[in-house]
């Protein structure tokens, strides 16, 4: 009887102790972790840039004193954006950029609009935080 329980003890504890050291190993590498946290961080920075570039611009000091928007309000607001909201705005931003940068003049009516667009949700994002 005594073999019994202490083969049945041994069993139990190997049950126990495999699925705790089993579990050290990791899906993802830690340096990989690392590396991908590290690329989030610096698109995020890039995002915020071109967003921050887009504010500083003549034509949109422009329009947004011709519309009545505090530019400051939504520099401001900038550094609260996240995630896709970041994305989507960083991307507008850039086209804008690019329009702008390349003289696009016949597409001025949708740069305008654009800028407005973008300028209202970073001033509607930072109001509801």
């Amino acid at each position: 009887m005594k073999l019994v329980r202490r083969t049945l003890a041994v069993f139990l504890a190997v049950l126990v102790v495999a699925p705790v050291a089993n579990a050290q190993n990791h899906v993802i590498s830690k340096s990989a972790l690392d590396q991908a946290v590290q690329a989030r961080v610096a698109q995020d920075r890039s995002d915020r840039e071109a967003i921050a570039a887009l504010l500083a611009r003549p034509e949109v000091r422009e329009i947004a004193a011709t519309a009545g928007l505090s530019l400051e309000n939504a520099s401001a607001a900038v550094s609260t954006l996240q995630g896709s909201e970041l994305r989507d705005v960083a991307a507008q931003a850039r086209q804008v950029n690019n329009d702008l940068a390349g003289c696009a003049y016949t597409v001025v009516i949708s740069t305008t609009t654009i800028i407005i667009v973008l300028l209202l949700v970073i001033l509607i994002v930072a109001l509801a935080d």
